[in-house]
This record gives C-alpha cells, structure tokens and sequence, in this order.
C-alpha cells in the first residue's frame, strides 16, 4: 500500500531563547551572540513538512503500518491503543548548514549557537506540526517517536523516506550512515488515540 502523502509549510513558529540556549549548552550570558546568530539565521529558514495517515496493528513487538512494519517494544508501547498514525519528516532547510559551515571554520562559539538555533526551530516544527494535526484529528496524540529511540532502530528511517518520498516532496535526503540532509530535521511517528 502506498500512502497518499501530503506537504505542509508553517510560519515561523515562535522562538524560545532559552531553549536554544540550552540546546547550546550555553547561559544567559551568551544572549548578544545568540541575538546576532537568529538576525543573521532568521530569514534563511523554512519549515517544511511531508506526512501521511497510516493505519497502525500492533501484535506484541511488531507494528505493522500497511506500507511497511518494524520491530520495537517501545515504539509498540507507545502506539498502544492506537488505530492510527501519523508519519511525517519535517526540516527547517539547508540555509542553517550552510551557516554552520561556514562558522565552524570562523567562529566556534557562533557555530555552538546555530547548532542550538537549530535545534530548537526543529523541535518547534514539529511542535506546531503535532498541534495541527491534532486539532484536525479531532483526537488526541501520543508522544511522537522518532528511528533511533530505544530499540526502535535507526534504519527504520529507509522506510520512512520510501513512504514520504522525502526527497521529492521536502528536499529531505538520507545518506547511507542513515544521516539526513539538511540536518536540522526529523522523522517521527505519532500516534492517534
């Protein structure tokens, strides 16, 4: 079965300093770099996301999404209840890369901060994403899991970018250490109640 997979593109969802500086392992003291780190990022940004509605049978370890299965307690515990699913794989773009590139090379403490930059705008995507689509479900969400948490493996993410074409429909690609690119991005499963 392949699953009808759709696109979405969000505002920028609103931004917590603290929780970049945390991402940062940095203090409140770095907050005039971190200020000059989001001006210079800011606009370089996007925020995409592909997902499809799956159906979800969960019999012991094994969860069976109709387009592919996996084996995971965890991820089994955590869609328990669920007939469910939504797969998605969202990126906040390329622009955030290049930048870190760039600052690696030039200033490793600004580097540090678009690593946290990064990392929060990414956990904000998928935040506003899990919002969105639980007010259209009209059903309550477990907490997304993503490959690589717990026993759910990390090669799982082939299977997840067969079923979203990721490439095609987010520019989102995986190598073959299953890394993806760009790389403040994320694939999950989320479970329906």
């Amino acid at each position: 079965m392949t699953p009808a997979v759709l696109t979405a593109t969000f505002a920028p969802p609103p931004f917590s300093r603290r929780e970049a500086l945390r991402y940062a392992g940095c203090d409140a003291d770095a907050g005039a770099l971190l200020d000059a780190a989001v001006k210079e990022t800011w606009d370089k940004l996007t925020y995409r996301v592909c997902y499809a509605r799956l159906p979800v049978t969960v019999r012991g370890d094994v969860c069976d999404f109709g387009a592919f299965a996996c084996t995971s307690a965890g991820l089994a515990k955590n869609l328990s209840g669920c007939d469910a699913v939504i797969l998605f794989a969202a990126t906040v773009g390329a622009g955030i890369d290049r930048l870190l590139a760039k600052y690696a090379r030039l200033s490793p403490a600004r580097a540090l901060l678009l690593q946290g930059i990064g990392a929060e705008r990414i956990e904000a995507l998928c935040d506003a994403f899990c919002a969105a689509r639980a007010a259209a479900e009209g059903r309550a969400l477990r907490p997304r899991f993503s490959p690589g948490y717990g026993d759910f493996p990390l090669d799982a993410q082939k299977a997840f970018f067969q079923a979203l074409d990721c490439h095609r429909k987010i520019g989102l690609s995986l190598n073959d250490s299953l890394l993806m690119s760009p790389s403040k991005s994320v694939t999950a499963i989320i479970g329906l109640l």
